[in-house]
């Protein structure tokens, strides 16, 4: 049976960073992901993993200015140097941090840019970044992202995001496959996910519309777990939803499943 992950950049934000940890842990995760560890020590954040018994599933890549509204720079051909800089720092912390999967954010197209021209861009830095991370003992992920939310987000659908990962040809790059993102995108998530379940490093989950809790919206999740299941999906699920009433309040979802 898979496993749920908390990701703290959207759960138990009534409480700081640091303390979300043992919020997660208390409500039953065994796991937990968030966007980025960088404003902390990692030693600091391992510290609280250890103290909560919670495994540290994954993180992402340095992604530009997030307060400035940047949603990751892989795309964009003048911050190359800064994309490389990045996967070295995410190195530094995974290390550290002991989780073994790191997610690329490959950024909104920047204007003036073709889709020539950042295509070719985040090929070669997730070749680059593939081939450090694996030498690092780490895997790369890389995920769509629905363009309601993110409007000009470059990787937006499965299949374009598979066809632009056969073209950086390493073993060491898997898909991230966003269940609320996909929904959203294309839809037929039961038969997508089966067709591409070799490729799935990393499930994560939200409904629709809305972005809450499983529940909440028109996904039926219990099917969708059990379809996990029936394919023998053995890693992490990452609850990436904001939740409609309070975090406590709205995992009823999860103990029904657990």
């Amino acid at each position: 049976m898979a496993k749920f992950a908390a990701n703290l950049s959207m759960l138990f934000t009534e409480v700081d960073f640091l303390d979300r940890f043992q919020a997660a842990a208390e409500a039953g995760f065994k796991g937990v992901e968030y966007l980025f560890p960088y404003d902390f020590e990692a030693a600091e954040i391992k510290r609280r993993l250890d103290d909560n018994g919670l495994t540290q599933v994954l993180f992402n890549l340095p992604a530009g200015d997030w307060g400035a509204g940047e949603r990751g720079i892989a795309c964009h051909p003048d911050r190359v140097e800064e994309f490389r800089a990045g996967v070295d720092r995410a190195i530094e912390y995974a290390r550290v941090l002991g989780n073994t999967q790191v997610n690329c954010l490959a950024g909104i197209k920047p204007s003036g840019v073709s889709d020539d021209e950042a295509r070719q861009t985040l090929v070669s830095n997730l070749r680059f970044a593939a081939e450090k991370l694996e030498a690092a003992g780490l895997l790369l992920i890389a995920e769509p992202i629905n363009t309601r939310d993110i409007p000009g987000f470059f990787l937006n659908r499965t299949e374009q995001a598979l066809a632009i990962f056969d073209e950086v040809g390493s073993g060491n790059l898997k898909l991230q496959y966003d269940i609320y993102h996909m929904q959203i995108m294309e839809g037929d998530l039961a038969p997508t996910i089966e067709k591409h379940f070799d490729r799935i490093a990393h499930v994560q989950l939200a409904d629709n519309p809305g972005r809450h809790e499983p529940g909440t919206g028109e996904i039926n999740y219990p099917f969708l777990f059990a379809h996990l299941d029936r394919l023998g999906y053995q890693g992490w699920i990452g609850c990436e939803y904001k939740p409609r009433a309070g975090t406590r309040e709205g995992l009823g979802w999860l103990d029904a499943v657990r």
